[in-house]
């Protein structure tokens, strides 16, 4: 390819940018960077579950100090990158609120307070997890190795910088988590004590979502909205459903809408829901006829 062909090639790529809003990064200093904010999270990590990536030696002696560093650290490149993100929403916006830079410290010291609450959650939800799997054989498995532990990890962390309206950042968090692991939780879903997911790929959790206490699903489970046609004009609105506590529900069931599952209900796989569901009562699909036929041999 000749340099004409290629210097062709540029100005026609190069006039598609023109007037792009969104979609390119040109001119743009205040984005917060994806990477650092990964670095962040596996920072966050390692304070939740310490010891967790064996990246610090951790012993009963230092543990205060290298928590410590961890979280001196942590507080500094958050806040800039949830300044970052608050400017960017800023310049969206055609504003200059001028307090973006203390809101970020705020939130920044908001998140780190959480993080006592967000171990107590997850212990209820690790407890869950090896009380309802019989193939786990101890916390550190369920820790190290589940995915469900996972994605509900980054989810709880996630979900406190959403409640502070932080943009882009829970996002980047929960999606990476959806990467990692196939489980899709939005971190604006509200989820309860003792949390457990099994085997977990294909999970769907949508925003507006809520899931009370002790409740179990399974792969495959979508948490969902109906399609609306209203589309944005429906942000903010409750469209997701409501998983009341002690619900099962197994793979591959689909409970779309703002719809409520009630108390103790059991949701077979495989089935379709739209309508709410009363407390204590089973779902299930009508048995399929299943077909047999007998392989035949050659003589």
């Amino acid at each position: 390819m000749e340099n004409n062909d290629v210097n062709e090639i540029v100005k026609e790529l190069v006039d598609t940018y023109q007037a792009d809003s969104g979609i390119n990064f040109i001119d743009i200093k205040n984005l917060p960077l994806r990477d650092r904010i990964l670095e962040i999270l596996e920072s966050l990590m390692e304070v939740v579950f310490p010891g967790y990536a064996g990246a610090r030696d951790i012993t009963s002696s230092n543990v205060g100090f290298v928590v410590g560093d961890i979280l001196c650290q942590v507080q500094n490149q958050l806040a800039e990158q949830i300044e970052r993100a608050l400017l960017h929403q800023c310049r969206l916006k055609q504003a200059d609120c001028g307090g973006c830079h203390s809101m970020a410290q705020e939130v920044t010291l908001y998140l780190l307070a959480q993080i006592p609450k967000i171990r107590n959650l997850l212990k209820t939800d690790i407890q869950a997890a090896f009380d309802g799997d019989p193939a786990a054989s101890s916390f550190e498995e369920i820790i190290l190795s589940y995915p469900g532990l996972k994605a509900i990890t980054v989810y709880r962390i996630a979900h406190e910088l959403y409640l502070k309206n932080v943009p882009l950042i829970p996002r980047i968090m929960t999606e990476q988590a959806h990467h990692e692991t196939g489980i899709d939780i939005h971190p604006g879903a509200k989820i309860g004590e003792r949390f457990f997911i099994d085997h977990g790929t294909g999970i769907v959790v949508g925003e507006t979502t809520i899931i009370g206490n002790n409740v179990k699903i399974y792969q495959g489970v979508t948490l969902g909205a109906l399609a609306p046609a209203k589309g944005q004009s429906l942000r903010g609105v409750k469209r997701h459903p409501t998983i009341e506590d002690d619900v099962t529900i197994y793979a591959a069931a689909t409970i779309l809408g703002n719809v409520t599952i009630g108390k103790g209900a059991t949701i077979s796989g495989n089935v379709w829901i739209k309508d709410s569901i009363p407390p204590g009562v089973t779902v299930s699909m009508a048995r399929p006829e299943l077909v047999y036929t007998q392989r035949k041999t050659k003589k």
